[in-house]
């Protein structure tokens, strides 16, 4: 059996430096005053930063798959990867889209291009509210041994002005998506393994993702399902009183992973198994009762922490290939 030790991070504003020539007009003035003191400086920072925790994944060998959001360009995601690939000796690559979130900050894919195809299939669906939000984005990783796994980065629409006040546009992207991956079991089959990953801005039990989204952590709900209901591996934390994000004293798990029925099945006919759920927490990303994530924040804030990270903690999915 081969391992594919998969994680998903939400890196919190990864962004260029201000006036970057690969920003446009538009970005900048957007983000003019998310970007005062935003040097080459803090942002060399802030990769150190990251690359020294994800070089801890997977017992220090790093990760063969990280999702991440909160990245601005395909240049920072590029500066990231190569000082992974120093670190680690390995030989990452990415795929990520250009999308129009008016903040500039999309979702994309870093993987091992020694374990997987070096040019996989990638599809975004654009969706939009008032203005468009973040898009969702598919990419399709072949292993060596030729199977197929479907990806599908998320990254909702926040819970600013309330949580509530803000539900529809989650239920929104819920329902595209939903839809969407009807198309995909439609043109590759029922048996396609399809891995959601995302910072869905709701908990597994919000009714985004539990009704228009169709998820459960109830598997034989799941297996016995007509329509594709996928399984979310995260209920566990709960029980352990842990999160991926803490606002004051509430305890959120925001990032998850779902899988499809494939993938949740145990038959030998199926080609993906899972085997590890964690939530990552090192001593060095979290602090108080809580663990709340250390976040590096901007230089123009108050909370800017040059030895943090991230607002997010990593999660982290192992499967197994039979």
């Amino acid at each position: 059996m081969e391992n594919h030790n998969i994680y998903w991070w939400n890196l919190e504003n990864l962004f260029d430096i201000e006036n970057s020539p690969r920003r446009s007009q538009f970005l900048n003035n957007k983000l003019k005053s998310e970007l005062v003191g935003w040097t080459q400086a803090i942002l060399d920072q802030k990769i150190d930063n990251l690359s020294s925790i994800i070089a801890k994944f997977n017992n220090n060998n790093g990760p063969d798959i990280l999702g991440v959001c909160e990245v601005e360009n395909a240049h920072v995601l590029e500066l990231l990867t190569l000082k992974l690939n120093v670190l680690l000796g390995r030989n990452y690559t990415f795929a990520i889209i250009d999308g129009e979130d008016k903040r500039g900050i999309d979702t994309a894919l870093i993987y091992d291009s020694d374990k997987y195809n070096q040019n996989p299939k990638t599809f975004s669906l654009r969706i939009t509210k008032r203005n468009p939000t973040r898009d969702l984005f598919q990419v399709q990783l072949n292993t060596l041994s030729g199977n197929t796994l479907v990806l599908i980065l998320n990254h909702w629409p926040s819970r600013s002005g309330g949580q509530l006040e803000s539900e529809p546009f989650r239920i929104m992207v819920a329902e595209n998506l939903s839809y969407w991956v009807e198309r995909i079991h439609e043109e590759l089959g029922n048996e396609t393994s399809i891995l959601l990953m995302g910072d869905f801005n709701d908990n597994p039990y919000d009714k985004s993702i539990t009704k228009y989204l169709q998820s459960t952590n109830i598997k034989k709900k799941v297996m016995n399902a007509k329509n594709h209901f996928f399984y979310n591996v995260m209920y566990k934390f709960f029980d352990q009183n842990k999160g991926t994000h803490v606002w004051g004293s509430e305890v959120n798990i925001l990032d998850q992973f779902l899988v499809s029925k494939s993938i949740l099945s145990q038959s030998n006919t199926h080609s993906f198994k899972i085997d590890t759920v964690e939530i990552v927490d090192f001593p060095e990303l979290v602090k108080g009762a809580y663990k709340k994530a250390i976040r590096f924040s901007r230089p123009n804030k108050s909370d800017f922490n040059p030895n943090g990270f991230s607002d997010h903690l990593p999660i982290r999915l192992t499967l197994k290939e039979v």
